[in-house]
């Protein structure tokens, strides 16, 4: 353990996507000098992106990693302390808190919870080496570069559903690649979706490789039928998961308030609650509590909400 860690610390903040960071430059800023602590996806989700063209300030746009290795300057440079690693467990029923990071154990007056949520992905060999060359997680951040081009979303519930909505702004041509016959999606969206002329539908199919690998573009899906065993290729210029967030909140079970999917419930924003009651000092930003925009933007928003919701905490209790 080091000397540092001997003293209790004014903010720990847990994650260090655009929340978290955003956070980091915040309580820097107010002399808190933070902990951060990376995760098992330092950067986040931006990590994972090329090209960001909706980040204000970058007329030009600007590649997400770089956007993210901009931030953690920024952090360090007003104090922030950045460090690999990953919470085991966290009390939060003792003042202060008390963190075990492995070989570490923290003391801290506040706590930031800025984990994120992990897209669910295929896990196919093809697969990361593809993303951010057609293969994305996010209609959102990334469609507008499929203009008129032909995109698959994979999966059969409402995260799919909207995808394929919303791709079709841009997309000529979107195909629904689900590996049931049956789809989990609500009855609205998927009238909805059935009803579009640009949306298309394959059924009891999987897709066993995304082709592209050499070009460093998506060239098309190898689709097989599960019923079958037939296989095809699909062409396509991109390929998006529609198939859910993981949100990375299994160390907080049991201690705070959690939804039906394990993200953290907030009130006013940024307060974290346990049994509906608030619990003072501890606080979470980004997409660990954000199930609907999931933008750098609204990130880094609710990371400088939760950093002013921790100043004010320590200034009320002669911090």
């Amino acid at each position: 353990m080091s000397e540092n860690d001997n003293m209790t610390r004014d903010t720990v903040i847990l994650g260090s996507g655009c929340s978290g960071l955003t956070a980091a430059i915040y309580t820097g800023r107010a002399n808190l000098k933070p902990i951060v602590l990376e995760g098992h996806e330092p950067g986040g989700q931006l990590s994972l992106t090329t090209l960001v063209e909706n980040f204000p300030g970058w007329p030009e746009g600007i590649q997400g990693p770089e956007l993210i290795e901009n931030m953690k300057k920024q952090a360090l440079r007003f104090g922030a302390e950045l460090r690999i690693g990953h919470l085991n467990s966290i009390d939060l029923s003792q003042r202060p808190f008390v963190l075990d990071i492995g070989k570490d154990v923290i003391h801290t007056h506040t706590v930031i919870i800025a984990s994120g949520a992990s897209a669910r992905w295929l896990n196919l060999p093809s697969e990361h080496p593809l993303i951010g060359y057609g293969v994305s997680a996010c209609a959102t951040c990334d469609g507008f570069f499929f203009s008129g081009k032909q995109v698959a979303v994979i999966g059969g519930g409402d995260s799919a559903m909207e995808e394929a909505l919303f791709l079709t702004r841009f997309a000529s041509k979107v195909t629904i690649v689900n590996r049931s016959e049956k789809f989990r999606a609500s009855k609205i969206m998927l009238d909805r979706t059935m009803a579009h002329p640009q949306i298309a539908f394959m059924t009891s199919t999987i897709v066993e490789e995304i082709l592209g690998i050499e070009e460093k573009e998506v060239k098309g899906l190898r689709i097989k039928w599960t019923t079958t065993g037939e296989e095809s290729v699909l062409p396509v210029s991109g390929m998006f998961l529609g198939i859910g967030h993981e949100p990375n909140a299994r160390a907080f079970t049991g201690l705070i308030d959690l939804d039906d999917e394990g993200y953290i419930k907030t009130t006013d924003h940024v307060l974290v609650t346990q049994r509906g009651r608030v619990i003072p000092g501890v606080f979470a930003c980004g997409d660990i509590q954000d199930r609907r925009y999931r933008q750098a933007i609204t990130a880094a928003g609710s990371g400088c909400m939760a950093a002013l919701e921790a100043e004010r905490y320590l200034e009320e209790h002669g911090r």
